[in-house]
């Protein structure tokens, strides 16, 4: 069967590292701009749009996190959260994508009247609305920030203790990693760890495999946001593949924020063939310009995946998922199924015992 980009879209996907005001569509951010009498460089969404794309224009990742300046002022209301978030769905529903789970910080958005609390009801609000139109299952990881005050993260926390029953599977800490290390969050992901609740940390992306030592060993990380220079460190590579600890890959987002020279060099494949639990995500579809079936796409042209790799990748993200074990064998069984009635894809090991 030929890879085509229209194969790579019908295939049923998994996302687990995804940022929701990443994710925008240029025409609701110039609608919400409008309706709150926001200020925005243009009010055409067109216009709009290649302003908050990269493109060719790689920076830094404190580049790539400016754009963020932008989406977060029109999201400062319940309306608008709950709309973007049921607009995440309906727009990854038509690629097949059948979990995600979508992270984003309350705290940044309670300049106006919004309470956390507000947030996360209204993101809760808008999943529930496009799970129940698009049959598409997803669940909220609540971002601290390592520029902001540990005092701010510790709050996140209990906040994602709180509605750990009630759409929220985990806790994150993202943003700048040089000079903002994870440790100063410890408190944070102690209160975390002791509710029972799944950690995941974005570390060595743009700072060495010291971070992701630091995201595993003090703050209890059970999957690593990119994890791009664990390589450096091959005893903690080896821990990371002996402890099945996942990495969340996001190839187009990586190359934007210069975490690699090329995306040839990145080292998804190497990760991969040493057997480490690797995962493909988008981290910002609007931002990064991308979607699962570009990643997916990406993957296949640069470092020759085929359709067994996509579906290993598949079941792998979902095997990952901090949703609750009876759903994840539920949804692994459902997507296997899809994958070998619909494609005819199955385990490569009883593909090749029938050949």
């Amino acid at each position: 069967m030929k890879i085509t980009q229209s194969l790579i879209k019908r295939l049923p996907k998994v996302e687990l590292h995804c940022h929701l005001d990443g994710c925008l569509r240029p025409e609701t951010m110039v609608e919400l701009a409008q309706r709150y009498n926001i200020p925005l460089p243009t009010c055409n969404a067109e216009e709009l749009g290649n302003i908050m794309r990269i493109g060719k224009k790689r920076g830094s990742l404190e580049d790539y996190i400016k754009r963020f300046d932008l989406t977060l002022a029109v999201l400062q209301n319940s309306t608008a959260l709950e709309r973007v978030s049921f607009e995440y769905v309906e727009d990854i529903s038509k690629e097949n994508v059948r979990y995600a789970e979508i992270r984003f910080s309350p705290a940044l958005h309670i300049q106006k009247e919004m309470t956390m609390e507000n947030a996360v009801d209204a993101v809760r609000k808008g999943l529930k609305q496009g799970e129940k139109e698009f049959g598409i299952k997803t669940r909220i990881i609540i971002c601290g920030i390592r520029s902001i005050s540990p005092s701010i993260s510790l709050k996140l926390a209990d906040l994602a203790v709180r509605y750990k029953r009630r759409g929220v599977v985990g806790f994150d800490l993202a943003g700048p990693e040089e000079n903002y290390p994870a440790k100063k969050h410890r408190e944070a992901f102690y209160l975390i760890r002791n509710n029972n609740v799944n950690a995941t940390i974005h570390a060595g992306e743009a700072y060495g495999p010291a971070s992701i030592h630091q995201a595993i060993h003090t703050c209890g990380a059970s999957r690593i946001g990119h994890g791009t220079r664990l390589k450096e460190d091959k005893d903690l590579m080896q821990f990371v593949n002996n402890h099945r600890i996942t990495l969340e890959i996001c190839l187009t987002s990586n190359w934007h924020t210069k975490s690699v020279r090329s995306l040839k060099s990145h080292p998804f494949k190497f990760y991969y063939d040493q057997g480490i639990r690797v995962t493909l995500n988008t981290d910002n579809r609007l931002i990064s310009n991308t979607t699962l079936t570009k990643e997916f796409l990406l993957a296949h042209d640069m470092f020759g995946l085929g359709l067994h790799d996509f579906r290993e990748i598949t079941i792998i993200a979902m095997k990952s998922a901090f949703l609750n074990h009876q759903d994840r064998k539920i949804l692994i069984r459902e997507i296997a199924d899809e994958l070998e009635q619909e494609f005819g894809i199955m385990p490569e090991y009883i593909q090749g015992n029938k050949n």
